[in-house]
């Protein structure tokens, strides 16, 4: 179950990154987000790689078809297992991301579907009539037409797109919070528990773990929570 807990390293220096990944001895995979990637990836990345940790390189990418083909081809000297595209790019920008990926074993190009942050307020701000749930679904469906089939959902999207799409969609959740943490930025959150339970493969968690005063006893905490058994879901 380890390895479904992805911590994220949306930290402000090297020296705190690093620190983080040394306490957390038990954890798998990290996510490496704009803010640490552009102060201080390529030393983050290369002491996960020395600790055998896995990558998420979550930089979101959305461009013309032909820069994000670039880009995902830059990306993977890092030797990500994810990395992530924005789905609203479109088509052609999809299968262009899939296409630099294609001989790459072990990669996951994730499309991010609505962030975790918006609200369906926020989204009729920027001019989607849609509910966020029927957005969501309208992009994954975008996605699995052309090529991928692993997304970023909030928690409240997991067993629509479960049940619209089958059992193998691929979900990755960012906007989980333990009971005993603060909902901060996010707007439409589940417990880890609650996330597992409605079937997501992988649990986004940050300020959660890495805010706590030993967040090696919050992982562990949280790891405790989603181990025990659930009553639905995949596993």
């Amino acid at each position: 179950m380890k390895d479904r807990i992805i911590t994220a390293l949306d930290v402000d220096n090297i020296v705190e990154a690093k620190a983080l990944v040394d306490k957390l001895a038990e954890a798998v995979f990290f996510k490496v987000g704009l803010q640490a990637f552009l102060g201080f990836g390529n030393e983050l990345i290369t002491h996960l790689k020395s600790k055998n940790k896995k990558l998420f390189l979550d930089l979101k990418f959305k461009d013309i078809p032909n820069t994000v083909y670039g880009a995902v081809k830059s990306s993977l000297k890092y030797t990500p297992e994810f990395l992530t595209i924005h789905l609203s790019g479109g088509a052609a920008m999809i299968k262009q991301a899939v296409a630099a990926a294609a001989d790459v074993p072990g990669l996951s190009i994730l499309g991010v579907t609505v962030l975790t942050s918006l609200s369906a307020a926020d989204l009729k701000d920027i001019g989607v009539a849609l509910a966020p749930e029927d957005a969501v679904l309208k992009l994954c469906e975008l996605g699995l037409n052309n090529g991928l089939n692993s997304f970023v959902c909030s928690p409240l999207e997991i067993a629509p797109i479960k049940k619209r799409f089958g059992r193998d969609v691929v979900l990755v959740t960012p906007g989980i919070r333990p009971e005993w943490a603060a909902k901060g930025d996010q707007q439409r959150v589940f417990t880890p528990k609650m996330a597992v339970e409605a079937g997501s493969d992988y649990l986004v968690i940050g300020r959660p773990i890495t805010r706590s005063e030993s967040p090696h006893d919050a992982f562990i905490k949280i790891l405790d929570e989603i181990s025990c058994p659930v009553r639905t879901g995949r596993r």
